[in-house]
C-alpha cells in the first residue's frame, strides 16, 4: 500500500526541492527573512506550511518571482522534475 501524499510541506523543503535554493539551510535562512510571500502574506517561519494551489512571490536570481505552486515534491530531483512544480505567472 502506498503512502498518502501530504496535503502540505513546509516551505523551506518546497524551496529546496524546487531548486530555488542549493541547500536546505539557505531555503530556511531564505523564508526566515521575511522576503518571501505566499498568497500576499509575509512568510517569517522555516515551517511555513505550502499548499498546492498558492501563490508565491520571491527573489530568485535578482529577479522578483510570482509563481503557482502545482506540486509538492517528494525529493529534490533534477531540474526539468523540479520545474514541475511550479508554474510562473507572467505581469
Amino acid at each position: 500500500m502506498t503512502a498518502p501524499i501530504p496535503e502540505t510541506l513546509r516551505i523551506d523543503k518546497w524551496l529546496w526541492h524546487a531548486r530555488f535554493c542549493k541547500t536546505r539551510a539557505i531555503a530556511q535562512a531564505k523564508a526566515e527573512a521575511g522576503r518571501i510571500r505566499i498568497n500576499g502574506n509575509r512568510v517569517e517561519r522555516s515551517s511555513f506550511a505550502v499548499r498546492i494551489g498558492d501563490v508565491m512571490t520571491l527573489s530568485a536570481g535578482g529577479k522578483i518571482l510570482a509563481l503557482r505552486v502545482l506540486a509538492l515534491g517528494e525529493r529534490r530531483g533534477p531540474p526539468p522534475e523540479a520545474r514541475m512544480l511550479y508554474e510562473l505567472i507572467e505581469d
